[in-house]
């Protein structure tokens, strides 16, 4: 374990610094979180690692229990003041629009699930009906050569 987050450290520390951060960025603000629902979650910390935003555990643990439930299709799931309804699903990853966003352009979120991590990426602009997600995936993939583990639905 101690291997594989050394190894996951140096890959997000890289990733972060290139596309995450204020306007011109690709990401405005990113997250990895500890979540293996076949482990004991009191051993890891919450946020592994976050980047253009201070969110705390109190802050994620809705969003969590979002991902536990797996009604991606039904539910809305928030992160802070912010309210995500899921737009698309793929195997290992989904997209979300912020419901409530005062942008003009919208805000939108991108969660990927990568072994043991969910990467939750937010931007802010529109969601993926667009070329959006294809352009951000690729970007969003710094542990490519992890096992990617399907999200369950």
């Amino acid at each position: 374990m101690a291997a594989d987050w050394s190894w996951a450290r140096r890959a997000w520390e890289k990733w972060a610094t290139k596309h995450v951060g204020p306007e011109g960025k690709q990401v405005q603000a990113a997250l990895l979180l500890n979540y293996d629902p076949s482990g004991p979650s009191r051993l890891l910390p919450v946020i592994a690692e976050q980047e253009g935003t201070r969110l705390t555990a109190v802050d994620m643990q809705p969003f969590l229990d979002f991902v536990k439930r797996g009604n991606m299709q039904t539910e809305f799931f928030s992160i802070r003041k912010n309210q995500y309804l899921v737009t698309s699903i793929h195997e290992n990853w989904f997209c979300a629009r912020c419901v409530n966003s005062t942008k003009s352009g919208g805000e939108g979120a991108i969660v990927m699930q990568i072994g043991a991590y969910l990467l939750v990426s937010m931007y802010p602009k529109t969601g993926c009906e667009t070329d959006v997600p294809s352009v951000k995936l690729k970007k969003l993939m710094f542990i490519g050569a992890c096992a990617v583990q399907p999200i369950s639905i």
